[in-house]
């Protein structure tokens, strides 16, 4: 017996942090996008701050600050002398939490994933603890796959690329700073790329699958995550990398996840694939901020390419007709509540696009992504939800 519902219990657990990476313009979806206008911050903590111990206080070009935002690789952090410090921080740990929620995504909709209630013990269906501890195990396997060691990869292969622009826009970064050398980047990137490929290939045979699939998945990844940052392809340069972004968000840990518990199903890869559609929108709202910088280093940006205004209608087009169209695929196959589910989800988002993005993309660019962000990371779960009660 799957217990569907509690797949939701830890899953909200994640919420939280997904809604405090939305309002960062560096937590775009777990590959950074070139070159970018950096802008200092300065938080000052004060007695009526919510939360104080987490409150950052940074001085001016990204010099100082506390730890936290130097380890979670936030763009403005300060300087670090330690390596293993330093080591963490190339890894930007603030851009892991999608793909661990990807992955919970996967692991519901593959429903086999089983959670473990104490208040049912002793009644008929009770999912038992040995049953539910060995799913956990295999959820974070996936995720530490999925966010430490290939995001990390996939970060740190950034940075090593952007080198010569992060040295005229943050030059405080370890990289450029010379805080960590040459041959410690290159050894960081191949530890986590393999960490990431061995841990893949222990999934599959945890889950005793005769083909290779997550790993197939994790090489995949990986791929994408090289010609995304480095020459000649270099995805980033252009709105193609947009897409590789959406992807990296939604489809990939969604293989992952659900291929760790169940069968991985051509439905469900093309919904997923065509979802990511919509991370390509997210991937946009980014963009809008760096238009002027882009322009003048060649990237080929969709708000570059077209100008403000008609990339903004592009950009909430993509987000809301993707979704439209999964919530009338739902419908159809006969999964109306969750149908109508995500169309209640989706209705927020369409009022907070009029309401920041749609008015102006640069201003409100943060307002807009804090506030329908979490309606659309919903939806995905929701989705997620759908495809395991349709068994698909």
């Amino acid at each position: 017996t799957t217990d569907r519902a509690g797949t939701m219990a830890p899953m909200l657990l994640l919420q939280a942090a997904v809604t405090a990476i939305a309002s960062m313009r560096t937590a775009a979806p777990a590959i950074n996008i070139g070159a970018r206008t950096f802008h200092s911050t300065s938080l000052r903590m004060t007695p009526t701050t919510p939360l104080r111990s987490a409150v950052l206080e940074m001085k001016e070009e990204g010099k100082g600050g506390i730890d936290a935002r130097q380890l979670l690789g936030m763009r403005g952090a300060g300087d670090e002398e330690n390596i293993w410090k330093i080591r963490l921080q190339l890894t930007k740990p603030v851009t892991w939490v999608p793909l661990i929620w990807g992955v919970a995504c996967g692991a519901a909709a593959s429903g086999n994933y089983h959670w473990w209630n104490p208040l049912t013990i002793g009644e008929p269906g009770h999912i038992p603890f040995e049953l539910a501890s060995t799913d956990l195990l295999k959820a974070l396997a996936c995720m530490m796959l999925s966010g430490p060691f290939l995001t990390g990869y996939t970060q740190t292969i950034n940075d090593w690329y952007d080198r010569e622009i992060d040295a005229i826009n943050e030059p405080y970064r370890p990289i450029p700073s010379g805080k960590i050398s040459e041959g410690e980047v290159i050894a960081q990137v191949w530890v986590l790329l393999l960490a990431g490929l061995g841990t893949a290939y222990a999934c599959d045979v945890w889950a005793g699958h005769d083909f290779p699939t997550v790993l197939c998945i994790a090489i995949g990844g990986s791929l994408i995550s090289y010609i995304y940052s480095a020459p000649p392809l270099k995805l980033k340069q252009s709105w193609v990398g947009n897409y590789a972004l959406g992807a990296s968000y939604i489809s990939l840990p969604w293989w992952c996840g659900q291929a760790m518990f169940g069968t991985l199903s051509l439905p469900v890869m093309v919904l997923t694939t065509l979802y990511s559609i919509a991370g390509l929108g997210i991937a946009i709202v980014n963009d809008f901020k760096s238009i002027e910088g882009d322009a003048k280093l060649g990237l080929r940006s969709l708000p570059v390419v077209f100008g403000v205004d008609k990339a903004k209608w592009i950009c909430a087009g993509t987000i809301d007709i993707t979704q439209l169209g999964v919530a009338g695929y739902l419908a159809y196959i006969g999964e109306t509540t969750y149908a109508l589910v995500l169309l209640g989800l989706i209705a927020p988002q369409i009022a907070l696009q009029f309401l920041y993005l749609l008015k102006d993309p640069i201003e409100y660019d943060v307002k807009y992504q804090a506030s329908a962000q979490p309606f659309l990371v919903f939806g995905i779960l929701t989705t997620a939800l759908a495809c395991a009660d349709a068994g698909l």
